[in-house]
């Protein structure tokens, strides 16, 4: 079966479900919405009404659906187009169900859908779609004002309203609409020479900016903006695991060691390999396509994209296998300490509204991959390392103390003989003196003088104290070392926790329950193992009785082994696979996609010396 039918399959189940799920009461306040299965209640969002009107329309215009050209389905369209023009502000703006009220970037991701739903159904020889093609546009124009003026919350939420922002203006032509693209558009491209987003997002946002700075290039015949896009595909080559899964270990979003799969890069790597005749993308595509298991979510919905854009559904272009042995660091030659040096510069002083500054951006991480194990290091999150062979998964291992207290995030990574890494961090706590008199406020002087009104910026640091780890992982031809070790004199709770799937077994002479999905890993070897793979520890210890550090807390649906220690520690876990999978990967700089690599960032685009 043909990406096409398997859309056109999965896209005419959808239109089902949806219609099964819409409000009809006529009594109702969500009549006309499609209702949130989670909570029985219809939203405006992208993820709500409009991804199902969206669907809706795709088998409207599919010849080869069953609902082609369908009256009945024709009525519930304009039924969720009235509800979508009762929910939307007379600012222009919709709320979504979560957060956001009145959010001009959530209004975009809609725009972005809505817009490509009016071309599709406004091309259509077919003169009954006319009152929803209207009240589409209807809606679409309302949102001018907001998208004119609107800001945002998140690095990627400026190419979603620049992309919506091009549908406008390709809509209406207004000049104030390509002007205001331009001044987001000036403030610069937030991604690496190796193709890493801000959000360092690679089950969710990394998608989100690929697809709308396509649409913007073609919008806007700004084709430079395409260049991060092909980075960033590059890169996503080598972060993908043996079963498909997207490696989310280190994202600075909601998609945080979460299950990803590389659906949502369907339409960006098959709008790209074809235009650019590009076999790596083409493979991508494919293994996207195999992951898809739904239409999509707006805007980056791969129906409505198949038919807008037919000359996707030809393959022209013959895909290459992606690699599955390398060993590869991402932004190893990322100049990150002069960017955070010139934070200072930026005069924020450190401070930023409803979202966060990222200064994880650029950090590097290593891949490696060999067949069916593949392995992760990491800096700038709160795990270190993670590890996948076969079906049993090492999902994080982590280092918390006293110190902060909660998690210790490796700033630096460097290469050492063997093949191995070292990670240090060094984190830094002091005390604050007494406000020069000269600086106090005139409150001090009154009768409260409240703590928030002092200037605690203007405090002498005193006793400042240093807590500094390392960690230096090392892969064998049957597993990894990984030692970690603090010289600090004074006695510091730690806790190095190892979480697992909650998959599997977990077995150990030296393992004993702690609480819901916490094992204390006391001594000896401790095994993972799920069908016939498994992942074995040794080198458990318990120095002391906490289950948990101040302000660290673990999942319990996990299965979690916690190694308690206190400084100084010079500790080596020894981690074995099962199976001759987990043998090393051989060297082999500057291979090509599917073949032995042992690179730095000239890896991923099937050219020498280009970064992945």
């Amino acid at each position: 079966m043909s990406v096409y039918d398997k859309l056109v399959a999965l896209n005419d189940e959808w239109a089902q479900d949806g219609m099964r799920q819409q409000m009809l009461d006529p009594d109702s306040r969500f009549y006309g919405g499609v209702a949130d299965p989670a909570n029985g209640l219809a939203w405006p969002s992208h993820g709500g009404t409009p991804m199902v009107m969206a669907v809706w329309a795709s088998a409207l215009a599919c010849p080869d659906s069953r609902y082609y050209r369908d009256p009945a389905l024709l009525s519930r369209l304009e039924l969720a187009a009235a509800f979508m023009l009762r929910f939307q502000h007379e600012d222009g703006t919709i709320s979504p169900p979560w957060t956001n009220m009145h959010s001009p970037p959530d209004t975009a991701f809609v725009v972005g859908g809505l817009a490509q739903v009016y071309d599709l159904l406004a091309a259509q020889d077919w003169e009954p779609l006319e009152r929803a093609v209207g009240a589409i546009r209807l809606f679409l124009e309302r949102t001018i004002p907001a998208l004119l003026t609107g800001g945002c919350h998140t690095p990627n939420h400026r190419w979603v309203l620049t992309a919506a922002i091009g549908f406008l203006y390709k809509l209406t032509g207004m000049s104030e609409l390509k002007e205001r693209a331009e001044q987001w558009l000036a403030e610069g491209m937030d991604c690496t020479e190796d193709g890493e987003w801000t959000e360092r997002s690679n089950g969710i946002y990394n998608a989100v900016s690929d697809i709308m700075l396509y649409y913007a290039a073609e919008l806007f015949d700004r084709p430079e903006l395409l260049e991060p896009v092909r980075r960033n595909l590059r890169m996503m080559a080598y972060l993908i695991h043996p079963n498909g899964d997207v490696v989310t270990d280190y994202s600075g979003r909601q998609d945080y060691g979460g299950a990803f799969d590389m659906s949502s890069y369907f339409l960006p790597a098959k709008l790209m390999a074809e235009r650019d005749r590009e076999p790596l993308f083409a493979g991508i595509a494919e293994l996207a396509a195999a992951s898809l298991k739904q239409p999509g979510f707006l805007p980056n919905q791969a129906m409505l994209g198949l038919l807008r854009y037919p000359q996707l559904r030809d393959g022209a272009v013959t895909p290459c296998a992606l690699p599955d042995q390398y060993r590869v660091v991402l932004n190893e030659g990322f100049d990150r300490e002069t960017y955070l040096a010139g934070m200072e510069a930026a005069g924020h002083g450190g401070r930023i509204y409803h979202s966060r500054l990222h200064p994880d951006f650029g950090a590097p991480v290593a891949r490696h991959r060999s067949g069916v194990t593949s392995a992760t290091v990491i800096t700038e999150s709160p795990s270190l390392f993670a590890l996948r062979h076969g079906a049993a998964r090492l999902l994080a291992v982590q280092v918390a103390s006293a110190f902060e207290p909660g998690f210790v995030k490796m700033q630096r990574l460097e290469r050492i003989e063997g093949g191995g890494y070292r990670l240090s961090a060094v984190e830094r706590k002091g005390y604050y003196g007494p406000v020069a008199e000269r600086d106090l406020p005139e409150s001090a002087a009154g009768p409260v003088s409240p703590w928030y009104s002092l200037p605690h910026q203007k405090r002498e640091l005193t006793h400042e104290q240093r807590h500094e780890v390392e960690a230096v992982l090392t892969e064998r031809g049957d597993g990894w070392d990984v030692r970690i070790r603090c010289s600090q004199p004074e006695l510091l709770l730690t806790q190095v926790s190892f979480v697992f799937g909650a998959e599997g077994e977990l077995a150990g002479e030296g393992v004993e329950p702690a609480a819901e999905g916490l094992w204390f890993w006391k001594r000896g070897a401790a095994r993972m193992s799920v069908g016939g793979d498994w992942i074995e520890l040794d080198g458990g210890a318990h120095d002391h009785r906490a289950v948990a550090l101040n302000s660290i807390s673990y999942s319990p649906k996990s299965r979690t082994l916690l190694v308690n220690l206190l400084t100084p520690y010079d500790r080596t876990f020894r981690i074995t696979l099962s199976g001759a999978a987990g043998a090393a990967v051989g060297a082999g700089a500057g291979a090509e996609p599917g073949e032995g690599a042992d690179v730095g960032a000239g890896a991923g685009s099937g050219k020498e010396g280009e970064r992945a």
